[in-house]
């Protein structure tokens, strides 16, 4: 059981709070990137007290199946998920299973509301373009979509060594990324073309790895045409099935070799390099948190995700007073 300290308000609970997860059922409460304090373990609980600080990995394992026995524990066949399969976090307390192969230690000094974001889209961001994309110096990378996720990959392609393309709607969440280093950054149009054909005049011929962070048929498709030969396509974004499935180009995935990789999540045992180049100073989430919130502002927050695009990240804290929101 975890005291709950702070919870991101992400679009993946948006989609939920949409009826895009046929798997939650009401009443229900959403939430899944959290951190806080062990408040109660059980009795088979060897490695965690009461009192330690931790954050989660969205997707949690039972550490039993074949792909946990992997070492892949972000595609576990039996996973639970705070705010989807079971009540979430946006509350004082919430309780995970398996704290052994799912609990992840905060280090000292580093605040809840950083750590929170570190449960799924920095955590998942971080998987999508050091493992699944494989990202190094001098290559180019292009990422569809400036909210957190995207945002994250933005930061961890520039601390690679590689040189980001930002594509986005939002004025405000373009001048975000640019200072998170992006060296280019394409104002979405409605135009068809127009935003894989700015990706590949920038990085002279094409990306070689692009993120569709947002996820909808359209910046699916963007995201694989803007690919130089041999490129790399990582799907982060849900593709809520009301969207219809995209129409992907394979004609140009054959011609070109490409690869197609999904991303979800990163298992709590992958965490330590991620956690490393935060305590370097290579790596930031802290600069992503644009707004905390208290606990009974996010019913508005999480509507408002639908309509208002957003910079930056949104962090509740359930137990803030009501009047003390900040701007992060």
């Amino acid at each position: 059981m975890i005291r709950v300290e702070a919870t991101g308000l992400c679009r993946s609970d948006w989609h939920g709070w949409m009826g895009h997860d046929p798997g939650i059922r009401l009443p229900h409460v959403p939430g899944h990137e959290l951190a806080g304090t062990v408040e109660a373990v059980g009795s088979d609980v060897v490695n965690w007290r009461p009192g330690d600080r931790v954050t989660v990995p969205f997707v949690c394992a039972c550490g039993r199946c074949e792909f946990c026995a992997k070492g892949a524990q972000q595609v576990c066949e039996q996973q639970t998920q705070p705010g989807f399969t079971h009540w979430g976090s946006f509350a004082e307390y919430v309780s995970i299973e398996n704290a052994a192969v799912n609990l992840v230690a905060v280090p000292e000094g580093m605040r809840s509301s950083t750590a929170a974001s570190l449960g799924c889209r920095f955590a998942t961001a971080f998987r999508a373009v050091v493992t699944q994309g494989q990202v190094g110096p001098g290559d180019w990378v292009a990422v569809y979509g400036c909210g957190g996720v995207g945002l994250s990959a933005v930061m961890i392609a520039v601390a690679c060594g590689a040189s980001v393309v930002a594509v986005e709607v939002s004025p405000q969440a373009l001048a975000l990324a640019r200072r998170l280093g992006a060296v280019r950054c394409v104002e979405a149009s409605s135009v068809s073309g127009a935003a894989e054909d700015a990706v590949i005049e920038a990085t002279g011929g094409g990306a070689h790895v692009s993120l569709d962070a947002l996820g909808s048929p359209q910046t699916c498709a963007a995201s694989i045409k803007c690919l130089r030969r041999h490129g790399r396509h990582i799907q982060v974004g849900l593709l809520p099935s009301a969207a219809t499935d995209p129409r992907l180009p394979m004609e140009r995935v054959i011609a070109y070799e490409l690869a197609l990789l999904g991303s979800h999540g990163m298992a709590a045992h992958a965490y330590p390099p991620m956690m490393r180049m935060i305590d370097a100073g290579l790596l930031r989430p802290d600069q992503l948190v644009t707004a905390i919130i208290g606990l009974p502002q996010a019913p508005a927050a999480l509507v408002a995700m639908g309509a208002t695009p957003s910079a930056g990240v949104t962090v509740i804290e359930p137990h803030r007073p009501a009047d003390a929101a900040s701007g992060g």
